[in-house]
């Protein structure tokens, strides 16, 4: 052990101590079988990056950092992650041409035309941002789009093991609720094929033979809908396990 890594070893400060948890408890001083530590932070592009997000980038590479320190010979990445797929809840006060958001409410935010007018999307426009306000500061980082992960199928098998187990997630999660958002929870939310809106709805059938889950709209109707490809994306919580 060098001794850089004994320093490190002895060090006190918070991005030390979770390194070394996160070497000597999860890892157990080995390297992961994927071959490398996957260290990774979440933007959500419905409005442009700020402090908060820097912070959050800043302390992931404080603790990535650590990590190198204590176990060189492990290779780290870092995934800036965009939940880019997200619905637009609110038209953010500080875009220009607001008027030409407000139809789009609900919807991804990939699916969201630009008030800009440089990119094709909102969310394309604000992960060009968010991209740009990290290079400044000379972050390491990869970025990650969740509309390219959906849409490429990269989510499909975790999606899939998630219906799979689909009680024992909502036993989980449901505990962390009110008692209101417990009645309408369910780890995935659907994408709407008329309207194009991301959908907060209970699921009422699962089959996961054939992969699909069964809502009902506000007007009565079933809709079943793969869980697989852009046609449902994980609600928060479940989407980090």
């Amino acid at each position: 052990m060098s001794d850089l890594s004994q320093l490190a070893r002895n060090a006190t400060a918070w991005p030390f101590q979770e390194a070394k948890a996160l070497l000597d408890e999860r890892l157990k001083g080995k390297v992961p079988d994927k071959g490398y530590v996957l260290f990774e932070t979440g933007y959500g592009p419905s409005g442009l990056p700020h402090i908060g997000t820097f912070g959050e980038v800043a302390r992931t590479t404080m603790v990535r950092n650590a990590f190198r320190i204590l176990a060189p010979e492990i290779p780290t990445r870092l995934f800036a992650f965009s939940d880019d797929m997200d619905g637009l809840r609110k038209v953010p006060d500080n875009v220009p041409n607001q008027d030409m958001l407000r139809p789009h409410l609900g919807k991804p935010l990939t699916r969201v035309p630009d008030p800009f007018g440089t990119h094709d999307s909102f969310g394309a426009h604000n992960n060009a941002r968010l991209r740009a306000f990290l290079d400044t500061f000379g972050f390491e980082y990869e970025f990650q789009s969740a509309t390219e992960w959906y849409e490429s199928g990269r989510f499909d098998a975790a999606k899939l093991r998630i219906l799979e187990c689909y009680d024992a997630v909502i036993n989980v999660i449901l505990p962390t609720l009110g008692e209101e958002r417990r009645q309408t929870y369910s780890p995935f939310l659907p994408v709407c094929p008329e309207t194009g809106i991301v959908l907060q709805v209970p699921v009422i059938e699962r089959n996961l033979a054939a992969g699909t889950i069964v809502y009902q709209r506000e007007d009565g109707k079933k809709v079943e809908t793969p869980v697989t490809g852009a046609h449902c994306k994980m609600q928060w919580k479940a989407d980090w396990a």
